[in-house]
């Protein structure tokens, strides 16, 4: 188990800060991510003078690829329940929604699964052209438990949730664009500059009507807080049952979890599975 710290925060300025991903070859999440997560969450609701956070990717390929599927289960179900009510790991998804502070996701690379939960917990995401979004958890026989359930069609409507859900497929970042699971596409080498100038433009506007304006938005977009804790249940209830086990067993064997191998093109190597 790492303890590495795996969110490098940079304060631009009081205002303004930039946070980097980091944790393994692809940058998977895990139980460390959920504890140091919920840190860092609890730091951006308390700063005053906070009003935008940029959450990027260390590395180019992958900006949260996914759940570790080989982390310890047990000390995850151990998790101590959050203030919410809910566990840790939904908690993060649903206070990360309704921080004060404007979020925003740049996202290079793939988020799929949990990593698609973490940027559509984000208020603003901007996608460089070789972004990859998806959800495969139905494709090995589980219920998405971060709540892409309850977000994603108040996103795109009750239709493509269902194709992006219970499809398991890719979605390159032009169709997730068109489809609004994420704001626009940017030219690759333009992303970073792009995504840093309208932060700081954010960032110089008033702090109580940015806030006031998000909050406003929030109260009729966001999803209840009993959506998250039911999503995480059926999670728990469906993944890691023995039945799918050999799906999950032909995609590690593939090179899951990997840089190379199946991650590159998972949609596809899931639909193999059946």
């Amino acid at each position: 188990m790492s303890t590495d710290e795996q969110f490098a925060v940079q304060e631009v300025s009081p205002s303004y800060w930039r946070v980097t991903f980091s944790n393994g070859e692809i940058n998977l999440m895990d139980p460390d991510t959920v504890e140091q997560l919920a840190e860092l969450i609890t730091r951006i609701e308390q700063d005053p003078e906070l009003s935008v956070v940029v959450f990027r990717s260390a590395n180019p390929d992958f900006f949260m690829a996914h759940w570790d599927m080989l982390s310890d289960r047990s000390r995850v179900a151990a998790m101590k329940t959050a203030a919410s009510g809910l566990h840790p790991y939904a908690d993060n998804m649903y206070r990360l929604g309704r921080v004060p502070s404007v979020t925003i996701s740049e996202i290079n690379g793939r988020a799929r699964g949990a990593g698609s939960e973490f940027v559509l917990s984000t208020d603003i995401r901007f996608a460089g052209p070789d972004a990859v979004l998806g959800h495969f958890e139905v494709g090995v026989g589980s219920v998405p438990g971060g709540n892409p359930t309850g977000r994603l069609p108040r996103l795109v409507g009750r239709a493509r949730a269902l194709e992006i859900l219970l499809g398991s497929d890719d979605f390159p970042a032009d169709l997730a664009a068109a489809y609004g699971y994420v704001n626009r596409v940017v030219p690759g080498q333009e992303l970073e500059q792009f995504v840093d100038t309208f932060a700081r433009r954010i960032a110089g506007f008033d702090k109580v009507a940015l806030r006031k304006t998000k909050e406003l938005v929030d109260a009729g977009t966001q999803p209840p807080v009993e959506e998250f804790g039911a999503a995480l249940a059926a999670f728990f209830g469906t993944s890691g049952r023995p039945e799918n086990s050999h799906r999950v067993k032909r995609l590690l064997d593939g090179g899951l979890q990997r840089a190379d191998g199946v991650e590159r093109d998972l949609g596809r190597q899931v639909a193999d599975l059946s």
